[in-house]
C-alpha cells in the first residue's frame, strides 16, 4: 500500500521577484504589520506598520535605478520584500542584504530561493565582490535561509545589538563573487 503526503519542508510555492508598485500598499501594510517580522529587523522598519511607513518605503524603493529593492510576489500578492544596500568608502565593493517574507509564508522555501535570486542578480549587476547579511542571533529560520543559499558565517558578535530592550548576538553571513555558487534547491 502506498501512502502519499506533503513534506512541509519539502513544499515549495512559486513566487517572483519584481519592483515595488504603488498598487503594493495595501499587502505591503496588512503583511508588514506583524510584530514577529518587525522583531528580527533594524528600527527603521517600524511597528506598528502604517499606511504612511508603506508610502515612504515604496517611494523609496521605487527610487533607484537599477533596482536594488523587489517585491516578493506570492499568489499575485506582495508577499515581502529584498533589497541589496549598497557600502560606501572602503566597503564599496559589499553590498548588504536584507529581505523579510509574509508569515503565511514562512516555511515553503520561498526566502531561500529568493536569496539565491537576489544573489545571482547582485553579482551580475553590480560591480561588488561580497553580499552579506546580519541576522539576529535568535533568527534561527533567517540562518538557515542563509546557508541553504550558500552563504557562510563569517562572525557572531555577541550582544551587539539593542533590539526591544535586549541585547541580542548580530551574526555576519557572507557569499563571495569568486566562490559562491547558485544551490539547486
Amino acid at each position: 500500500m502506498s501512502h502519499t503526503f506533503c513534506n512541509p519542508d519539502l513544499y515549495q510555492m512559486d513566487f517572483h521577484l519584481r519592483p515595488w508598485l504603488l498598487t503594493d500598499i495595501d499587502c505591503l501594510v496588512r503583511y508588514a504589520n506583524n510584530p514577529r517580522i518587525a522583531a528580527n529587523l533594524t528600527d527603521a522598519f517600524p511597528h506598528p506598520y502604517t499606511l504612511p511607513d508603506g508610502e515612504h518605503f515604496i517611494a523609496m524603493a521605487t527610487s533607484e535605478s537599477p533596482v536594488r529593492i523587489f517585491a516578493i510576489e506570492v499568489e499575485g500578492n506582495a508577499a515581502g520584500g529584498i533589497g541589496l544596500h549598497p557600502q560606501h568608502d572602503v566597503y564599496r565593493k559589499n553590498m548588504e542584504l536584507g529581505y523579510w517574507l509574509a508569515e503565511p509564508y514562512w516555511g515553503k522555501g520561498i526566502a531561500t530561493r529568493a536569496v539565491v535570486q537576489m544573489t545571482a542578480y547582485g553579482f551580475a549587476a553590480f560591480d561588488i565582490e561580497r553580499i552579506f547579511a546580519r541576522p539576529y542571533g535568535h533568527n534561527v529560520g533567517s540562518q538557515k535561509v542563509l546557508e541553504k543559499a550558500g552563504y557562510t558565517l563569517e562572525a557572531r558578535l555577541e550582544k551587539t545589538i539593542l533590539k526591544n530592550g535586549e541585547m541580542l548576538d548580530e551574526l555576519i553571513y557572507a557569499a563571495r563573487k569568486y566562490s559562491w555558487k547558485a544551490p539547486q534547491l
